[in-house]
């Protein structure tokens, strides 16, 4: 599915002609409408731009596309329109399974939103870790849409006839106690952090088997003095000095004083974030909220770069 966020972004960007205005003109960064529009062109699996060092040129097809764009965005406005006049007599129950952290920074901030006053949603929440909540997507569960996450191919399933839509990517960063005499956002080579003490992820989880690879293959050999799966104790124990870790871009919406986040060439890793949705509970309604996720998810990821 393609997401309107990103429709309206190559409307401006079309119509602007750069990335940099674009973003401008829409509080974003250029960085984020970059993302986003290389997000459409994965979606669609249709180039958008010619892309050179110095100039991003739009395609015929994103041309076209720009054009179709326009009125699709007016029928979803009218669509909000509409689902606001009948809010008070119609709603839609709405089964959500999502993760902890998503729950933490996400989703509050779209419970405050008008567009979700709007929506005529029911609202039923289960807080999980992925594969417990896909469980509840299998016949007969108590789950309409999950959001989950993966980290590299890592080993979750779902039912074949569940439609899956992805929503953002939440990157890993280095963190590290500020008293080692690293500056944030200082660059460092991977195998300059081997031999440090670690807050590792528990051994044997998916996750950890994705790190530890990614770990070995950067010649990165960690001293592991904690294992901790939760990504707050974490930055609390780094934050005290305890060692070094590898944390979410969402966790450090809340980063503790006494840390700095480091930038890790080798070490390019996300949890790619999907919504997975039941095919009869797909309506106009569920599609909007979903999409009101990937935009406040792809807000709040440009917050803390």
């Amino acid at each position: 599915m393609v997401n309107p966020v990103h429709l309206r972004t190559l409307l401006e960007v079309t119509r602007l002609g750069s990335f940099a205005a674009a973003a401008a003109r829409l509080g974003y960064t250029a960085s984020a409408v970059s993302q986003q529009m290389s997000a459409l062109e994965r979606d669609t699996g249709v180039r958008l731009f010619q892309r050179s060092a110095r100039s991003v040129v739009p395609t015929d097809a994103a041309m076209v596309m720009a054009r179709h764009a326009a009125k699709v965005l007016t029928d979803i406005e009218a669509l909000m329109a509409a689902a606001s006049k009948t809010q008070d007599t119609t709603s839609q129950e709405l089964r959500l399974g999502i993760f902890p952290s998503l729950a933490t920074y996400v989703l509050p901030r779209i419970l405050r939103s008008p567009t979700w006053k709007g929506l005529g949603i029911d609202l039923r929440v289960s807080v999980a870790e992925p594969a417990q909540t896909i469980q509840g997507l299998r016949t007969g569960g108590d789950t309409d849409v999950a959001l989950v996450y993966q980290v590299g191919q890592s080993g979750l399933a779902w039912p074949h006839t569940i439609n899956r839509q992805w929503i953002g990517d939440d990157n890993f960063r280095v963190v590290l106690p500020s008293g080692w005499g690293f500056r944030t956002d200082a660059k460092v080579a991977a195998d300059h952090l081997s031999d440090m003490p670690w807050i590792m992820h528990h051994p044997g989880t998916s996750d950890a088997t994705v790190i530890e690879r990614l770990f070995a293959g950067c010649n990165l050999h960690p001293r592991v003095v904690a294992y901790s799966d939760d990504f707050h104790a974490s930055l609390e124990m780094a934050a005290a000095g305890l060692g070094a870790a590898l944390v979410p871009e969402l966790a450090l919406l809340h980063r503790p004083a006494g840390v700095v986040v480091l930038d890790v060439p080798e070490i390019r890793l996300a949890r790619n974030v999907f919504a997975l949705l039941i095919n009869d509970k797909k309506t106009a309604r569920v599609q909007l909220f979903v999409d009101l996720l990937a935009e406040t998810m792809g807000n709040l990821g440009q917050s803390v770069k």
